[in-house]
């Protein structure tokens, strides 16, 4: 202090005053402007935020828009589906009545379209006896043809039994 010794004590705190004055100026308006530029980088995140948001929730309503689209083409393709059907049974019946009106004893034969239930029963009865007795019978290949032949027995006979049931085949007498 000896460099303000001209000066008075009065003088001196006044000029200590005016120096804090502006350093607190200079401290408020540095900070504001930090300040400023957080909020900035704050207010741009919770932007992006909202528009994520708006986004997923777009996508949302696009798909549940697909899915009643998807449902209303369903239910169309359900409609033509029964039309169809009942206009089969239509035809079944009207050919049916003028069949049965020209010839009684005649009766149309079932159509009969790819593997009955007996073969099918046959092919994998022989195949799963085949495997349980080749696990279980010492001898593997003995148990394998002896668990084939058991197998394919008993899965014909569910199989006739299925197709008897089915129409395919006329059940006995």
């Amino acid at each position: 202090m000896r460099f303000l010794a001209p000066f008075s004590l009065d003088m001196v705190d006044k000029l200590n005053y005016i120096i804090m004055k502006y350093l607190f100026s200079i401290v408020i308006t540095a900070t504001m402007l930090l300040s400023a530029c957080s909020n900035n980088a704050k207010e741009q995140a919770l932007i992006k935020q909202q528009a994520i948001a708006a986004v997923k929730d777009s996508l949302k309503l696009d798909s549940f828009k697909k899915s009643e689209v998807k449902k209303q083409e369903d239910a169309k393709i359900a409609a033509q589906v029964k039309e169809e059907k009942r206009t089969l049974l239509l035809a079944e019946r009207n050919e049916a009545a003028s069949n049965s009106s020209g010839n009684q004893n005649y009766v149309a034969p079932a159509k009969k379209k790819g593997w009955s239930e007996a073969a099918k029963g046959t092919a994998i009865g022989a195949g799963a006896g085949a495997l349980g007795g080749a696990l279980i019978d010492k001898k593997k290949g003995r148990g394998a043809i002896i668990g084939g032949v058991v197998g394919a027995g008993a899965g014909y006979l569910i199989g006739r039994d299925k197709d008897r049931k089915s129409g395919r085949v006329q059940p006995k007498n």
